[in-house]
């Protein structure tokens, strides 16, 4: 591949808004008016392949962070499962949930470098025991009909904007049409609280990683950042492993409750991006996209429709581990029914 460039990110992959207080946060050009979240932390990739900069990139996901800048840009974005893509050479921010993974403007371009990307690695020791590699593109285009997906409990719509519940719901329908059968299930724990869990894990993995850099006042980390790290100093050991013992648990009821269902749709984010003088740091937007990492699960968002002031809405189709064909296939089946992903920023063209 050709590198063109060098994009920005969020300081050590740490935030899902996308923002970077020194060296400037990357404008979502689907709004060249207000400047607006790109979503993070891979937000320069995600703007770089919506302004038609580039036709792919690579971002990493450790609790959003591909699919968060997918969603607001309106791009397809796969989180891949541990162990299914090497991160050696990766700045690690927490190594037992970061994932590589790709971002295009069609799931067809994102399979076609997912399917580049996904190798064994002599270099990380867990992708020699991931299962083997599977047929991606073979099995694309075979569609969805006979497959059963799961919509999100009814409970998990609060918190969500109404433009982006219109769309989902709109989606599954688009689904259900092209032949896949719409399931309701429960699911053992909230989003909500697999965000709190997922956050722990990275605020303990991040600050033995970097606590020393975020501990001296004299260095320039990002306002924001910092104290997102500093959370980690006040985790224990004894807490730390409970919350992997717990992660551990709750992996296997989640699957168990997946029983018989191919994949579990949910939007990828509650809001359309937002004005970036109206984050508040000290929240985040991964409601929605933590679990997947912290069940070490795979999911791709991709588009599903647009606000009426034109910024983009987006599906996440969240399925089990080592699963990326499905979810992509998945994508694939609604791509080819709807033109979201066709779509580009008013004044661009790529």
């Amino acid at each position: 591949m050709i590198v063109l460039g060098k994009t920005h990110t969020v300081e050590f992959a740490m935030g899902g808004w996308g923002t970077n207080q020194h060296l400037g946060t990357p404008w979502n050009p689907w709004d060249l008016e207000a400047h607006r979240t790109p979503g993070g932390s891979s937000s320069g990739t995600g703007v770089a392949v919506a302004a038609g900069f580039a036709p792919w990139g690579i971002g990493t996901d450790t609790g959003g962070s591909v699919r968060l800048p997918a969603s607001w840009c309106g791009l397809s974005g796969l989180k891949t499962t541990i162990g299914r893509v090497s991160t050696y050479g990766i700045l690690p921010l927490a190594p037992s949930l970061d994932t590589p993974g790709p971002m295009a403007r069609s799931v067809e371009d994102a399979a076609l470098l997912y399917g580049i990307m996904q190798a064994p690695d002599p270099l990380d020791h867990r992708t020699l025991s991931a299962p083997p590699p599977a047929d991606v593109l073979g099995g694309l285009r075979r569609g969805v009909r006979g497959l059963r997906l799961a919509r999100m409990p009814a409970a998990e719509r609060e918190g969500c904007a109404p433009e982006v519940l219109a769309a989902y719901d709109a989606a599954v329908d688009q689904l259900s049409r092209l032949g896949a059968e719409i399931v309701d299930l429960d699911l053992p724990c909230r989003f909500a609280d697999a965000t709190l869990m997922t956050g722990r894990i990275i605020g303990s993995e991040a600050y033995q990683l970097v606590g020393d850099l975020v501990d001296n006042p004299a260095l320039p980390i990002d306002d924001a950042v910092r104290p997102r790290i500093q959370l980690g100093r006040g985790i224990s050991a004894r807490d730390y492993l409970a919350a992997i013992a717990e992660r551990d648990a709750l992996k296997q009821r989640f699957l168990a409750s997946l029983e018989g269902i191919d994949a579990l749709l949910t939007p990828s984010t509650q809001t359309p991006a937002i004005r970036v003088e109206s984050v508040d740091q000290t929240t985040t937007p991964a409601h929605f996209t933590r679990l997947v990492n912290l069940l070490e699960l795979c999911a791709l968002s991709i588009p599903d429709g647009f606000t009426a002031t034109g910024l983009p809405l987006s599906l996440q189709i969240i399925c089990r581990p080592y699963d990326e064909a499905t979810a992509l296939r998945i994508g694939w089946a609604y791509q080819q029914a709807t033109d979201w992903h066709e779509r580009h920023p008013s004044g661009l063209t790529s």
